[in-house]
């Protein structure tokens, strides 16, 4: 599949998916919550396949399946709480993600270059800098919208917020390459499966959710 093709399929999956993201996020806390289990349960199948196909014995595939079962866990406490702080901080969050992970593919593909790293040879230096890149757009638009955010605070944790996607995505591929499967599923049309759309946002949610605890992130 060539890329224009393949970049039409993501960009159209993309938008029905901030669709229903956003359209839960912004109706009911509740169906916010519907959301997050239905995606934790299909991202937990689809790391159950990965992990069944990366080991043979079953005391190693039980406890990666636990392990995962309770970051899940985690992951929903931590998105469902995060909806009752500042309004900005959900959304702000989700959309440095996309625009992170869609900057990363786009200048990934169309450049391409030096590979970031071995381990993921689909994975490139310039990918990871368009990624940075595209993640500072609703920074700046968050900036525009509200003069009394910090411009340094703001900006430094985008980077930061792309840094824990980037390297969520990385894990993931990581796993498929161990696994040798191309993706984690084929529920999204260009993306793969859930868990390859959602990967660094898996990462990123539970984090940013404690740092703002923390009042790093305010």
């Amino acid at each position: 599949m060539n890329l224009e093709t393949n970049l039409i399929k993501r960009i159209f999956t993309s938008i029905i998916l901030l669709l229903i993201l956003f359209c839960s996020i912004f109706i009911n806390k509740n169906l916010w919550l519907i959301l997050l289990l239905i995606s934790s349960i299909i991202c937990f199948i689809e790391f159950r396949n990965l992990i069944n196909k990366m080991f043979s014995k079953i005391h190693y595939i039980f406890l990666s399946n636990i392990l995962s079962l309770l970051y899940l866990i985690i992951f929903v406490y931590c998105s469902y709480n995060i909806y009752n702080s500042p309004p900005y901080l959900l959304i702000f969050t989700l959309l440095i993600c996309i625009f992170s992970d869609t900057g990363g593919y786009v200048i990934g593909k169309t450049i391409g270059g030096k590979k970031l790293t071995k381990i993921s040879p689909n994975k490139t230096i310039s990918g990871s800098i368009g990624s940075f890149v595209f993640s500072l757009i609703p920074a700046i638009i968050f900036l525009n919208l509200d003069n009394s955010l910090d411009f340094f605070v703001i900006i430094f944790s985008t980077l930061v917020i792309s840094f824990i996607c980037q390297c969520g995505d990385l894990l993931i591929s990581i796993l498929k390459r161990i696994a040798k499967v191309k993706d984690t599923g084929s529920v999204l049309p260009g993306h793969g499966g859930l868990l390859d759309r959602i990967d660094g946002i898996l990462f990123v949610i539970p984090l940013t959710y404690y740092f703002h605890k923390l009042y790093i992130i305010s």
